[in-house]
């Protein structure tokens, strides 16, 4: 019973992420607003994960009760996405959007913490647990793909909540751990991370991290408004989303091996070099089917290998007393800024359609820079994982 409990709320919490990542700029085209207002949306949106993710950490390491903030975070997400029923005009909207997501991501790193500790820190287990989030993005890219084209922009919403419903619901099933006294490391013992931070190594880590967010700014949000110009189906257009995660589910089985076998830094370059040679040949492609599939798969280096390699590298560049310092500065630097940034330059340069060419020549550019600097590390350490 454990495992289904914490398997249905990861399926429902990505299964929402396959819903807003894909299908939100389709929402919001349909409400009238043009790229450029889309991208600000995003952006805003975006910007909140700089804050968020940390500022419900300390409440809950305040309250010392992470299962009331998970099922607060439903509840409240749930309660400000419902807004959205009532609401046609770019600022009312954009608030709501940006409200919902300050809940929202109230939720993920709770449940990772609530996960680890009911299983009991079982890598093998909280494999197969977290594989039902990726299996619920699919499901939803491809269904809500479909919904969408029949019954038209204004599904969104309505699938949305369902979507949010089944997930707090899944929350209320969470069975509240035992109380553990928690042991707090004396600020003199964390030692001072700026000299951590101002590394060479670390720096062009980051920066590396940062160019490859931009890069995805034109995927992550006008994706499906780009293949539905091509006319492709809803369905069509979830199904070349959801290869992407299959072939990242793929690449996570057999990331074990590939540390083994290759330098940390050889990892992150391959990465960044595929990405970018991704988003330059995106445009030429994009009207065969056979070749946007194949493109499609390489997302397992583009976030998969990309993804697993920078966690080994912020774990081993930080001490133990560092990691969650860093994590949240990586995260939230990386992702918060570097997806917010990304997203207004192409909602400015997309224009409805006519740039998104040059969107994606931006996005291979910026790939590009990052493996260039990447390069310029020279951490060639070998991460031997257990």
């Amino acid at each position: 019973m454990m495992f289904v409990r914490l398997s249905s709320n990861y399926f429902f919490y990505f299964a929402l992420l396959g819903l807003i990542s894909p299908f939100l700029s389709i929402y919001l085209d349909g409400k009238g607003f043009n790229s450029r207002q889309v991208g600000e949306i995003l952006a805003i949106i975006t910007a909140t994960k700089i804050v968020a993710p940390s500022l419900w950490a300390m409440l809950a390491d305040k309250t010392a009760k992470p299962l009331f903030i998970i099922r607060l975070g439903a509840f409240l997400a749930l309660l400000s996405f419902s807004l959205l029923f009532w609401l046609n005009h770019y600022w009312p909207i954009t608030f709501c959007l940006a409200l919902f997501t300050l809940f929202w991501t109230a939720i993920l790193p709770q449940l990772e913490v609530h996960t680890l500790t009911s299983l009991r820190h079982s890598n093998k287990i909280y494999a197969r647990v977290r594989l039902w989030g990726s299996l619920g993005f699919i499901a939803l890219a491809i269904i809500a793909g479909e919904v969408m084209s029949v019954f038209g922009y204004q599904s969104f919403t309505g699938i949305g909540m369902v979507i949010l419903a089944g997930l707090f619901v899944s929350t209320l099933m969470l069975t509240p751990l035992k109380t553990v006294t928690a042991v707090k490391d004396k600020v003199n013992k964390q030692g001072a991370i700026l000299p951590k931070l101002m590394d060479r190594h670390f720096m062009c880590f980051f920066i590396a991290g940062l160019l490859l967010q931009i890069s995805f700014a034109p995927y992550y949000g006008f994706f499906a408004l780009f293949l539905r110009d091509f006319h492709y189906s809803g369905l069509a257009i979830g199904l070349f989303i959801s290869m992407g995660v299959v072939a990242e589910v793929i690449a996570f089985i057999y990331m074990g091996k590939l540390f083994k076998r290759f330098a940390l830094t050889s990892l992150l370059v391959f990465s960044l070099a595929i990405t970018a040679l991704r988003w330059f040949l995106m445009p030429e492609v994009a009207g065969s089917v056979l070749w946007l599939g194949l493109i499609q798969l390489s997302h397992a280096a583009s976030f998969a290998i990309y993804h697993c390699a920078s966690m080994q590298f912020i774990s081993s560049h930080f001490s133990k007393t560092e990691q969650s310092r860093g994590q949240g500065i990586y995260l939230g630097g990386v992702y918060g800024v570097g997806g917010a940034i990304g997203a207004y330059i192409t909602g400015i340069i997309w224009l409805d359609g006519l740039g998104a060419g040059t969107a994606f020549m931006m996005a291979g550019a910026s790939a590009l820079l990052g493996a260039i600097i990447m390069m310029f590390s020279n951490n060639n350490r070998v991460i031997k994982l257990k």
